[in-house]
């Protein structure tokens, strides 16, 4: 059975015992994200709310929220998307009929990325004078600046090359017709924007909700600039995407989705956007975005309002943002064959930590990698990079510490870039997409090098184990203290945290250990997931790192020791999410109403 519409695939969920439907009236207002954010922590299934105030469109949300949907909706593992890939681009460089003809599937899915022209369509059953209070678009914190679109593709095209982007940005409601493009840098559709402005033009843009949940993680990979992403969706579904042009004939759009808002961006106009609580766990400050008009507005008869939580982890970006990764791992490799693996942290928004395993062949080819990654497409917005040698599992955390432990020598092995792009969303450098990058550098020496040795500091001292009694005695704002890997100490501190780092990366502690953290009391030190959301969402490594001593050598430092990171939570920043108690309270009393009604 094909799943190409939203509603096919709730359906097949449901027969699985993936779905639940909550029959009791919800409101979009806050109650939803709480309901949502609870079933993604339990891992738990999509839902589907078929009453929500204010509106006569059923909700759903979550879809997909574990492996097991994503692999319902790709067909198979993401995991064999990227091998496909992978075996379709050994074949074809130098191409090699006989390769080619054992690929025939592949080249099948190849064949099917054109889009396909309909002339009628699900998505325009209705059309409609644009209205969005009918809609059940939800507002998901308390201190967001409203209600937002969450789910929304966005069909834009190059104003130049006739280039087709589909990209998922927030969109803030602002009036009946009218949304904020909250189009960050580094973005398709931004691109077409700037162009566009630039020419005096207003963008022709059309928002898609619903459809084939192929075509919403296709929109969410972050693809090669100019790489149509229906084309992607048509390979990963090994059948073309229908197309039907849009009523204002500006744009085509996916025949089989469930509402489209059509209209244009006109030039040189904005209005303040946010705030907005986003995937680092915190409210985004307001800024100015772009405005979209939208002239007229299509839906399917029945349509499902597919939305959407983003904020502290877990949820459900997470398994979507892993799954993407895995499908466009050889698409890296292509471009960079030394690395093994990579992987970008869920728990740290992914852009906050990402971790390279690099095959070595001359020294410093992981910082040669490094370095290619930080300037290519959404990875040039990563902020934390570490790189380990090709036998260590760069997706778990704790081999990564390990390896930082044996090989990290900040003298050798530590860069900052301070003054680049930064994400748009990142509040941390307190300049709007501008801020710094580290690199950590745990590989191995190779013969091409000679060995790294141990900083002079460490000469001569046993290795102890660190009690939080002995820690917490090194400076009187200390509550609480963690030893990961004999390698990363943590600690809960009162207040700003520079003066605390700088006491730690000066004290006699246990030689073993390369970095200090200090998180603010919110952070639970017993929780991985929490503490790598801590660290590394709260730091900017220009302003915040710091190590034992930095000496000038040649006009250029050489840093020894300890690295240290104040990572509490600092004056200036956006406020971490935190539900409504009254929500919370109304949730708690529901709870059995919700599953049971």
């Amino acid at each position: 059975m094909s799943d190409r519409s939203l509603s096919a695939f709730l359906e097949r969920l449901e027969r699985e015992g993936e779905l639940a439907r909550i029959r009791v009236e919800v409101d979009p207002a806050l109650e939803i994200t709480e309901i949502a954010t609870r079933v993604v922590k339990r891992q738990g299934p999509a839902l589907v709310f078929e009453r929500v105030k204010g509106s006569g469109f059923p909700l759903a949300i979550n879809i997909l929220g574990s492996p097991r949907r994503i692999e319902r909706a790709l067909g198979r593992h993401p995991q064999q998307v990227g091998d496909e890939l992978r075996r379709l681009i050994e074949a074809a460089m130098p191409p090699r009929p006989t390769r080619l003809l054992g690929e025939w599937r592949t080249i099948g899915r190849l064949l099917a990325m054109p889009p396909r022209r309909v002339r009628r369509a699900a998505c325009q059953q209705v059309e409609e004078v644009p209205d969005l209070d009918r809609l059940p678009i939800m507002t998901c914190w308390p201190k967001d600046a409203g209600r937002f679109i969450t789910c929304g593709m966005v069909v834009t095209y190059d104003p130049e090359t006739d280039a087709r982007n589909v990209g998922i940005y927030r969109l803030q409601v602002v009036g009946p017709d009218r949304v904020l493009m909250h189009w960050q840098i580094q973005k398709g559709g931004g691109f077409h924007y700037w162009k566009a402005e630039r020419q005096g033009k207003a963008l022709a843009v059309a928002v898609v909700i619903g459809g084939d949940p192929i075509l919403y993680l296709s929109s969410v990979a972050s693809l090669p600039e100019g790489v149509d992403e229906l084309a992607f969706a048509g390979f990963l579904r090994g059948a073309p995407v229908p197309v039907v042009c849009g009523k204002t004939k500006l744009t085509a759009v996916p025949a089989d989705a469930d509402v489209v808002l059509e209209g244009v961006v006109p030039p040189d106009e904005r209005m303040p956007e946010g705030p907005f609580g986003d995937h680092f766990g915190h409210y985004s400050h307001p800024a100015p975005f772009p405005v979209l008009w939208i002239h007229t507005m299509t839906r399917r008869a029945a349509p499902v309002y597919l939305s959407a939580v983003v904020g502290r982890p877990p949820q459900e970006d997470r398994y979507i943002g892993e799954a993407v990764q895995e499908m466009l791992l050889p698409m890296i490799r292509l471009v960079h064959p030394e690395i093994r693996d990579l992987w970008a942290y869920y728990e740290a928004g992914f852009h906050s930590l990402a971790v390279a395993s690099v095959w070595q062949r001359f020294g410093k080819e992981g910082m040669k990698a490094a370095l290619g990654l930080l300037g290519t497409g959404q990875m040039a917005l990563t902020k934390c990079l570490v790189l380990v040698d090709s036998d260590v599992d760069a997706r778990n955390f704790s081999a990564v510490l390990r390896a930082i432990r044996d090989h990290f020598d900040p003298a050798k092995d530590f860069l900052l870039l301070p003054g680049v792009p930064f994400d748009t969303l990142d509040f941390t450098s307190f300049t709007l997409n501008l801020g710094s990058k580290m690199v950590l550098d745990a590989t191995r020496s190779t013969p091409a090098v000679s060995p790294v040795s141990k900083p002079a500091s460490d000469s001569g001292r046993s290795s102890r184990t660190l009690s939080s009694s002995q820690v917490a005695a090194l400076h009187p704002r200390i509550r609480a203290a963690r030893v990961l890997e004999e390698t990363l100490l943590v600690v809960q501190v009162d207040g700003e945290g520079q003066d605390v780092v700088t006491t730690l990366v000066r004290a006699d502690l246990n030689p073993s250990v390369r970095l200090v953290a200090a998180v603010s009391p919110d952070v639970d030190l017993e929780d991985r997931e929490q503490l790598l959301w801590g660290i590394f969402t709260r730091f900017d490594p220009a302003r915040d790192v710091v190590f034992t001593t930095v000496q000038m050598h040649h006009a250029w430092p050489v840093y020894r020791g300890c690295l240290g990171i104040d990572a509490t939570f600092k004056s200036g920043y956006p406020d971490p999410m935190v539900m409504d108690p009254q929500i919370i309270a109304r949730v708690d009393r529901r709870w059995n109403q919700y599953w049971n009604a």
